[in-house]
């Protein structure tokens, strides 16, 4: 395994696979006493360019329960809110910490982290990608006994980071993806090409999400308006309407099929009050867990 995880093309599936089967470990012992605590002594920095509240919390609480520290640094409280070059930061705070966590906006921001520092740099959210996430996500599909080599996914909205990151997912462990949204709301090109050159997946961009939706295994939605998207939104509605996930198109998945919603969830808009809350929702396990992959990847970046 690489020392920076910026993109779910950064792991083999072996990677994601172990990677999972430790974060389920470590679910499994919870945060009790006597529990292993591998990080004592280590400090991970954490650089928030972006709002969060599960990717915080989440790593913060992980750093804790693995024996180290986890110190925040937000725009406003470091020399970064006052135009210092992030390969300045790097090089400071690989002297200081051993790991960072950027959430940022441009991913080129987050790369050039990762370029320039010596310790291991984890992407807690860029525009283009959301590893962390969609790590968590594959986790509780395991736990709903999905097979994550056979499973269908569907993902219904805007072609965003989580639904970036679900591409290279599909391609990486070779389930098939489909991707409901408008014309113009596709996932980037790019990442779509670089996805595919792995060669595994099958993964479609359709427009009715009834198509996507038939016999998913998981049907998976996000916001249609992310941060720092905010003006368009009038226009977003708009462009999403009839691309709800409600209980309609729920039937139209297989029976067992699980509902995911990597949150904060604008309900009645990307899904209704009565899926999200229903019995084939995992939204809540899913954002727990967000911890218990998210300390596999400490544990293993910062041990190795």
């Amino acid at each position: 395994m690489r020392k920076d995880l910026l993109r779910i093309l950064d792991l083999s599936a072996r990677e994601i696979l172990s990677l999972l089967a430790s974060g389920a470990a470590w679910k499994r012992r919870g945060g009790r006493r006597g529990a292993p605590r591998p990080l004592v002594g280590k400090t991970l920095g954490m650089i928030f360019q972006k709002a969060s509240t599960r990717t915080r919390v989440s790593f913060e609480v992980g750093m804790h329960r693995l024996g180290g520290h986890a110190l925040f640094m937000s725009p406003e409280d470091t020399q970064i809110g006052r135009g210092e070059p992030i390969r300045d930061t790097a090089r400071v705070l690989s002297r200081y910490v051993d790991a960072v966590v950027i959430r940022t906006f441009a991913h080129g921001i987050a790369a050039e982290l990762a370029e320039v520092s010596t310790v291991p740099v984890i992407n807690g959210l860029t525009d283009d990608h959301h590893p962390c996430q969609i790590l968590a996500d594959l986790m509780t599909a395991k736990e709903r006994g999905k097979d994550l080599r056979r499973m269908r996914v569907a993902f219904v909205g805007d072609g965003n980071n989580v639904a970036n990151s679900w591409v290279e997912a599909a391609h990486v462990l070779g389930f098939p993806l489909r991707i409901a949204c408008p014309k113009g709301y596709e996932p980037a090109k790019g990442i779509l090409d670089e996805a595919e050159a792995v060669g595994r997946g099958d993964v479609r961009i359709v427009r009715d999400p009834a198509e996507a939706a038939r016999d998913a295994d998981v049907l998976y939605t996000d916001v249609w308006t992310s941060m720092g998207q905010e003006t368009e939104g009038r226009a977003r509605l708009a462009a999403f309407k009839g691309y709800s996930v409600d209980s309609a198109l729920l039937r139209m998945a297989a029976g067992d099929a699980v509902v995911m919603h990597c949150l904060p969830a604008h309900r009645g808009e990307e899904i209704t009050d009565e899926v999200l809350e229903g019995p084939n929702s995992a939204v809540f396990d899913e954002a727990e867990n967000r911890l218990h992959v998210q300390m596999a990847v400490l544990d293993k970046l910062i041990k190795h």
